[in-house]
């Protein structure tokens, strides 16, 4: 099971991933500036070793350069946290998601359009 992150671990994770997986500590530090975020290198120490800790993340070490690779994929850790998000608002129950998206109006039309092209066709 993949543990619960902090959103600002979070914003980590993404980096990696969007990187292919794999990012060094400078390609991530070079990505939080460009995002506009000043986290000081501690924070971001902290927060990466706190994922490694988790298991979310593997750190290598090269030369001096640490370089992290992601242990569970995006959508690995999003259906982990759709089924927790399940579990405890809606019992497990996929059905009272859908149906509070339907009803409180958060599907857009090419949303609702989406999925009912792939309920009928299977997976894109």
């Amino acid at each position: 099971m993949i543990q619960q992150i902090s959103d600002s671990e979070l914003e980590l994770m993404k980096i990696v991933w969007a990187s292919g997986g794999q990012a060094r500590y400078a390609q991530i530090m070079e990505e939080l500036s460009r995002r506009g975020c000043t986290w000081q290198k501690n924070t971001v120490i902290t927060l990466l070793s706190r994922l490694a800790d988790k298991g979310l993340l593997k750190t290598n070490k090269i030369g001096r350069r640490n370089e992290y690779t992601a242990l569970a994929s995006e959508a690995e850790y999003q259906a982990a946290q759709t089924q927790t998000l399940l579990n405890k608002l809606y019992e497990g129950s996929a059905k009272g998601l859908v149906s509070t998206l339907i009803q409180q109006d958060m599907l857009s039309e090419a949303d609702y359009q989406d999925l009912k092209q792939f309920w009928e066709r299977g997976k894109p």
